[in-house]
């Protein structure tokens, strides 16, 4: 089955995309609600936890790592792909391929977390691609709370959307990276404030396109991977919000289990 974690409710955005992109497969999630936010917390300690849910996750039964988490694809992607003998994906690689392909003005902007925009990850592999490119990096550590709280509307969300986005908006970027998976929960808001001439690229339909196109060109894995439509949901610390955010994105009965460690 494949395996995904982060470090709250937006990794389900992940789920959704993989769940469209590739119908039938197994698959289980972990959201470590009961250490979020992730952006906030150091190098080693997003590090050790990342390793800890690699552990769980294949525990389970997973033969592919999917890390639906900005922070952690950040700083822990190499330390998973040396410690462990399984498929390791991260969101950050996909979104930087798409920005480069489709920016017009090679002005791109990234909003994630202080994690994320601290570790330069996003700027690093944009210049790699395109030396001429022009990159705009804004921290926007309320918003992963505000969506974990259901926010979505609310009009101080508006309001803090607009002032992460202003920064941004004065550079006329015309591409904006969306550096975490919580942020396509609200991913209308940050269009309507970002401005209809900017394209939105999606992390998690990016990471879900790239995960599609390894499992079609590498067709031993393929088979190895159940495909009997069944997903299963765990979380570190179980609550109403978030049972509630899971089943407005991805429909249907779902049902967390909470870890026990």
């Amino acid at each position: 089955m494949i395996g995904i974690f982060d470090s709250g409710v937006g990794g389900l955005t992940v789920v959704r995309a993989l769940m469209q992109q590739l119908p039938g497969h197994d698959m289980v999630y972990f959201g470590d609600t009961a250490r979020t936010p992730y952006g906030t917390k150091s190098r080693e300690t997003v590090i050790s936890y990342a390793v800890e849910n690699t552990e769980f996750l294949i525990d389970k039964g997973a033969g592919i790592i999917v890390m639906a988490c900005n922070s952690a694809s950040s700083v822990a992607t190499e330390t998973l792909r040396e410690k462990f003998d399984v498929p390791v994906f991260e969101v950050i690689t996909p979104a930087v391929e798409l920005s480069v392909k489709i920016s017009d003005t090679y002005r791109v902007g990234v909003i994630g977390t202080r994690a994320t925009i601290n570790s330069g990850i996003y700027e690093k592999k944009i210049l790699e691609k395109n030396p001429k490119a022009k990159v705009f990096s804004a921290p926007c550590p309320l918003l992963v709370p505000l969506v974990e709280e259901g926010w979505f509307e609310k009009p101080e969300t508006r309001m803090i959307v607009k002032k992460y986005l202003h920064p941004l908006k004065i550079k006329q970027i015309d591409t904006l990276i969306l550096g975490c998976t919580h942020y396509p929960i609200i991913k209308n808001l940050i269009m309507h404030k970002i401005g209809k001439k900017v394209k939105i690229i999606d992390s998690s339909i990016a990471i879900a396109n790239m995960v599609k196109d390894y499992l079609d060109e590498t067709p031993d894995m393929e088979k190895i991977l159940q495909k009997n439509g069944r997903t299963e949901f765990f979380v570190s610390d179980y609550t109403i919000q978030f049972e509630k955010t899971a089943k407005t994105l991805l429909g249907g009965n779902i049902k967390l289990q909470q870890t026990k460690r």
